[in-house]
């Protein structure tokens, strides 16, 4: 059993999400955009671009948008020239961050980063100082209640990493990142709902922050999330709620 504030994280991630839409398409433009550009505009032959895709229909973006932002990449259209850059940090209590980001402007992105975290009470590291403690992962994240048997045993069958259990009953799959949208559309196939999927970086060890420090330590991911060029924040901490 883990972190019994799990489904109260996920929660206030999804409401953040549902309060800056247009930010996410933005986000998600710029993934498709990186892709494309990186490994080419056919999805089938390129995974990230295909997950990118799925995530921005997930998001209700319109085709047209999803066209544009894969031309943007292949060069078809004109467009900005992003940068992929990670920074790592620390947190309230040493909690550990990682920042990933999608720039046209590495020293505005690594100033706004590094504000960021001085300026909320964390710090920012050095390459590498935290990336250790985390992998790459999907994850699909099921609400209390659902129905644990039948989730368990597809997830077995479709070849998970792991299923945890979490103690508010929230139930979360584990698949390693290739198999992440093959494990997801076919959990839909079966109508078994689930209210968060997404390739991520998972703390391999989890900090429980409560009281001041949980809302501290909330303080700077937000302040991160919100800058433009950061595309994900990761954390190993869990915040009581």
């Amino acid at each position: 059993m883990a972190g019994h504030s799990k489904w109260a994280n996920i929660q206030h991630r999804k409401g953040r999400q549902d309060a800056k839409r247009g930010k996410i398409f933005t986000k998600l433009i710029k993934e498709i955009t990186v892709s494309a550009r990186m490994s080419g505009g056919d999805p089938n032959f390129n995974p990230r671009l295909r997950a990118a895709i799925a995530a921005a229909k997930d998001e209700n973006m319109p085709a047209e948008n999803i066209t544009r932002a894969i031309k943007r990449g292949t060069g078809e259209l004109e467009g900005v020239n992003y940068e992929e850059i990670r920074y790592e940090g620390y947190g309230i209590n040493g909690a550990a961050i990682i920042v990933d980001c999608l720039t046209d402007n590495k020293n505005r992105a690594v100033a706004d980063v590094r504000h960021a975290f001085s300026k909320n009470g964390g710090n920012l590291g050095t390459d590498g100082c935290v990336a250790f403690m985390f992998k790459h992962c999907g994850s699909i994240f099921f609400a209390p209640g659902s129905n644990e048997e039948e989730i368990m045993e597809k997830a077995i069958d479709l070849g998970a990493e792991d299923v945890e259990i979490n103690e508010d009953g929230s139930i979360e799959v584990i698949t390693p990142p290739n198999d992440f949208l093959i494990i997801k559309e076919a959990f839909e196939k079966e109508n078994l709902k689930f209210e968060m999927a997404e390739l991520t970086m998972k703390a391999d060890n989890e900090v429980e922050l409560s009281g001041d420090e949980g809302t501290k330590m909330q303080k700077i991911l937000d302040v991160l999330d919100d800058l433009d060029d950061v595309q994900e924040v990761y954390t190993n901490a869990v915040i009581e709620n």
